[in-house]
């Protein structure tokens, strides 16, 4: 690998950041957040709607954690009641509401 290879990985993951940086900023549009959804998945990563679409599973994962995050998000004071409304649903289809 020559110093050219590692430049091009270095702006490629600054490039990355920078477009999972504008998702998380609630001050940017949704025009810009879509392109960045987009830049994102052309680079080959997930982003949370792209997993979500994807049918993102709980296969695998320890139950217990996966419960108690959907119940933190209950208590989020910070979390849309969107969210908080799948957060429910989920629990009840685990049998955990």
């Amino acid at each position: 690998m020559d110093s050219s290879d590692f430049i091009d990985q270095k702006s490629t993951g600054n490039v990355i950041g920078g477009h999972k940086a504008n998702l998380s900023n609630p001050h940017t549009s949704e025009d810009s957040k879509e392109h960045s959804r987009k830049v994102l998945d052309q680079l080959g990563h997930e982003t949370k709607t792209s997993a979500a679409e994807k049918g993102a599973s709980t296969e695998g994962k320890n139950t217990g954690n996966v419960i108690g995050g959907y119940k933190a998000t209950l208590k989020n004071p910070n979390v849309s009641q969107a969210a908080k409304e799948h957060a429910e649903e989920v629990l009840e289809d685990m049998g955990a509401a």
